[in-house]
């Protein structure tokens, strides 16, 4: 087909070269040129007339409109009426004339005798025109020869109220300067003369070019070859081509066309519609004439990709133009890479939708959200249950709890989460969990196995419509957690063994994910284990304080976050929360060391200062022996440590880097008591201060940790507004009470940072549990001590511990008065247990040793240990106090009353309720 192409392209060169005007073409070129030069010429000599006429009717227009517009100014009537009316009139007609562009306004009376007029001389003088009619009210145009030459003047009456001519006006150009407009105007009719008549022969020359080039300027003979070249070309190529009538009746149809759509020989001349074998959308689309692109229509057993286009650009006629191209194999290939596409998208998706968290039923409940509705109309996930709590799963099917359930509907069969199953071993879910290979069940209705382990469900999954179903086992690191199941109803193909290898990859990928969460379920729950065996369990038994505490791990795992309840001798509570830097099993271990040293500590009573320093200097410690390998060291750790007396109502703190605590009066205020502030643990180098308060009965103490009111939302400052609001006026609340309703204020519901919370309300022992004396530094003065003390346990119905209490009395006041110097002070306690108390003014420690059989004395200490159920020292800033407690029995422990049970109110020290330092 290449040498006809290049033969008839040769031929139509030379002679397209040699014939010039002499073809149809450049003649059809010439005569519209020529007539196209005629009415162009025309036009301009019509547009010449109308302008000159537009231009006349223009200049009688505006010399009307400035005349009226004169005759109607204000003050023309006024200046008539002055003896010099040209005076006045003249400089106004001047301006007037010269804003409207006019040659002359003339002022004259009924006479015709002028007022105004350009030229001064004229004044006075007869005005040359016709007047009767403007006399008459009429307006008057005409054309006269004036002083200025040919005029064009148009003359109006002036009218006073009366509606009676007192005046007239006449205003007017000069005809050769009408003319000179004409004159301006020329020049633009002629350039848009010119302008057409060259756009003209641009686009008679276009015209004629195409016709040229549609013609080639060919010969009958070379017109034909050109014809057999077209047919050639038209039943040669691998497409088919219809050509479609307006009125839908078939004009062409080359061989391809033919032989795709299997028409007969003689379909040229009928209609569409009547083709035999032809699809109905196919069909419509023929009639129709519209235009398709690509359309994939069903001819046979063939797919065709059907491209149509109207036939009646350029001015051809009405049909259209149809091209047929075989594209069945192709097709397939685009379905199949489609598919393909589908799949990566799914797993594309599952990879970023699967695994957001670290909790294993958010995980499962991620995987049966992505298929549907893409790959399966319902998707349940069952793991073992071991899985849920973070342990290994168990080796066979039992066990198994549904840990999510998705579909298309919510009105399923399918059992509903949070069920255990144990999976018969004929159910596609026992064989793949046992064996770790995917099970696949094409045709629910037919099958058996797998009706087995529940047949009225199973009945009702049928009668739904669900069909097929793939069971994958979720496995990873060798280790099979549970199954996903997916299930397909009427809207899609039952599963094959290619849906098969997607289930099994789309599951592979969330394995990983939920076999993370219950690795880190596990971690977690080891951590929260171990951090709540470091906590205290439950609050001791003691009077002095009501107690309620909160402990909140943070989201993203356990914490530092400590407090404690310590009971100290004589009666007295210690308070402590601390807090450590940071998250997971090391800050929960350090916490755990602190909270022991912190326990440690106080049994050796000291006060909070120096309980503290102790406490720090051990972190140093432990950050000085504890190397990068060992562990990470304790990187930034506070404590706040009081201790509250209920006999004398004080209470000593002192802080190392943390917050201060909340009082709540009993009368709803609140304060943050002003704690000297010493440096975070583990520092050193600065020491600490403690902070003394009297507190009244009933005084709430309210101690935490930073997670409470710090939060990346807000300030500290806000927080501690915040705090003080939820505890304003609410000083008799129970602390319960108060411990929820500050968290429920403060936090919200899975806060970043693990928060303790301690609220403890104080109480008061009523003065007659209480008696102490003044001893003299006289051996003699022990007998009418035991005397004393013998009378106060009679009072107190304790008199069967006489004995034992006024033996021990004796060796502690016979020591102090031996070894020690000062003033000796004797106090016996009634509380949980019978306290026996002796102050001296010495600093000196008394040493516990075991007298040998020869020995004379010390065995006073010994024969103390062996009679109380406790004893010890501490120091105080006078000296230091020796105590022994004895166990009472459960009839003989009675509650300590709180504010309200009093008849009168306790006596009331002396101190100012205020902190003292």
């Amino acid at each position: 087909m290449a040498n006809p192409f290049a033969r008839f392209r040769h031929l139509s060169a030379k002679r397209l070269l040699s014939k010039g005007t002499r073809s149809v073409a450049g003649q059809v070129l010439v005569f519209q040129v020529a007539l196209v030069v005629l009415l162009v010429a025309c036009g301009v000599f019509a547009l010449i007339l109308q302008s000159e006429r537009d231009s006349s009717a223009e200049a009688r227009r505006r010399s009307t409109a400035v005349a009226q517009t004169y005759a109607h100014s204000p003050g023309v009537l006024a200046a008539l009426q002055t003896p010099d009316p040209s005076k006045i009139l003249q400089p106004l007609t001047e301006a007037a004339r010269r804003a409207a562009g006019v040659d002359f306004i003339v002022v004259m009376d009924t006479d015709g005798i002028r007022y105004t007029h350009p030229l001064p001389d004229r004044i006075g003088k007869r005005f040359v025109g016709e007047i009767g009619p403007p006399l008459a009210g009429k307006v008057y145009v005409e054309s006269v020869d004036g002083p200025l030459g040919r005029e064009v003047q148009a003359t109006v009456p002036i009218e006073n109220a009366d509606s009676r001519v007192v005046a007239l006006v006449s205003a007017g150009m000069k005809v050769e300067n009408v003319e000179s407009q004409l004159a301006r105007q020329l020049p633009i009719i002629l350039g848009a003369g010119a302008a057409a008549l060259a756009l003209s022969i641009g686009v008679t020359a276009l015209v004629g070019k195409r016709l040229r080039r549609q013609t080639h300027s060919l010969a009958p003979d070379e017109m034909t070859l050109m014809y057999e070249h077209h047919d050639t070309v038209l039943h040669s190529v691998r497409e088919g081509v219809l050509i479609v009538a307006a009125d839908g009746q078939l004009m062409l149809a080359n061989d391809e066309a033919r032989r795709l759509l299997e028409l007969p020989p003689d379909v040229e001349g009928q209609p569409v519609s009547e083709l035999p074998g032809l699809d109905p959308e196919t069909k419509a689309l023929l009639a129709s004439g519209r235009e398709a692109t690509d359309e994939v229509h069903l001819a046979g057993e063939r797919l065709l990709a059907v491209n149509q286009r109207p036939t009646d650009f350029g001015g051809g006629p009405e049909g259209t133009v149809v091209t047929l191209r075989d594209s069945t194999e192709l097709q397939a290939v685009t379905g199949r890479a489609e598919v393909a596409r589908e799949r990566l998208r799914l797993l594309y998706d599952a990879g970023l939708r699967i695994g957001t968290t670290l909790d294993v039923l958010r995980t499962a409940d991620e995987l049966a959200q992505v298929p549907i509705p893409r790959f399966a109309d319902f998707v349940t996930v069952d793991l073992a249950d071991a899985v849920l709590h973070g342990e290994e799963p168990a080796l066979t099917a039992t066990d198994m709890r549904r840990a999510a359930v998705c579909g298309v509907q919510d009105d399923h069969p399918l059992s509903e989460q949070g069920r255990l199953f144990d999976y018969l071993p004929a159910t596609p879910q026992a064989r793949g969990y046992g064996s770790g290979r995917s099970q696949l069940v094409s045709d629910l209705p037919a099958a058996t196995g797998w009706r087995v382990q529940d047949p009225e469900r199973a009945k009702a999954i049928i009668d739904h419509g669900i069909h097929s179903l793939i069971s994958a086992p979720i496995q990873a690191r060798g280790v099979v957690l549970g199954m996903a199941n997916f299930w397909r109803a009427q809207q899609h193909e039952p599963f094959d063994e290619e849906d098969l290898s997607l289930a099994e990859e789309l599951v592979a990928r969330a394995a990983i994910s939920i076999d993370n969460a219950r690795r880190y379920t596990r971690e977690h729950a080891l951590a929260v284990t171990l951090q709540r065996s470091l906590l205290p369990q439950a609050m001791p038994e003691q009077n002095a304080l009501d107690i309620a505490y909160r402990y909140l791990p943070a989201q993203s795992g356990v914490g530092g976050d400590w407090f404690d309840v310590i009971p100290l001798p004589g009666s007295r509570v210690a308070l402590a929360v601390g807090d450590v830097v940071g998250h997971g099993l090391h800050a929960a271990a350090t916490m755990g060391r602190l909270r022991t040293a912190v326990h440690n500590f106080s049994a050796l009573d000291l006060p909070p200062d120096e309980l503290l320093s102790h406490l720090d200097d051990l972190v140093g410690r432990i950050d000085q022996n504890e190397t990068a390998e060992s562990a990470a060291g304790v990187v930034g750790a506070t404590c706040l440590y009081g201790i509250y007396d209920p006999v004398t109502r004080h209470y000593v703190m002192a802080r190392a880097g943390h917050l201060a605590p909340a009082l709540v009066q009993p009368d709803g205020t609140v304060t943050f008591p002003d704690v000297p502030a010493g440096p975070p643990l583990g520092l050193g180098g600065m020491p600490f201060q403690t902070a003394e308060l009297y507190l009244a009965e009933g005084t709430q103490l309210v101690l935490y940790t930073d997670g409470l009111i710090e939060d990346r939302r807000r300030d500290l400052d806000v927080g501690m507004e915040i705090l003080r609001d939820a505890l304003t006026g609410h000083s008799g609340r129970p602390p319960e009470e108060t411990c929820q309703d500050v968290l429920d204020r403060l936090l919200p519901d899975r806060p970043k940072d693990d928060v303790a919370l301690l609220v403890a309300r104080t109480r008061v022992l009523p003065r007659d549990r209480i008696a102490d004396w003044d001893v003299p530094a006289d051996p003699a003065a022990v007998s009418g001590m035991r005397d004393a003390v013998s009378r106060r346990l009679e009072a107190w119905g304790l008199s069967e511990f006489g004995f034992t209490m006024e033996l021990i009395l004796s060796e502690l006041i016979t020591n102090a008065i031996r070894y020690s110097a000062g003033p000796i002070h004797v106090r016996l306690i009634r509380d949980r247990t019978l306290i026996c108390e002796v102050a001296d003014g010495s600093s000196t420690s008394p040493h516990l040793r075991y007298a040998a059989t020869t020995d004379e004395g010390g065995r006073g200490l010994f024969l103390v240990s062996q009679m109380a159920e406790r004893w010890g020292t501490r120091y105080t800033p006078q000296g230091k106090v020796i105590w022994a407690e004895q166990a009472l029995p459960e009839a003989s422990r009675q509650p300590v009353p709180t504010a309200a049970d009093w008849d009168t109110p306790p006596d009331e020290e002396a101190a100012d309720p205020q902190t003292l330092t």
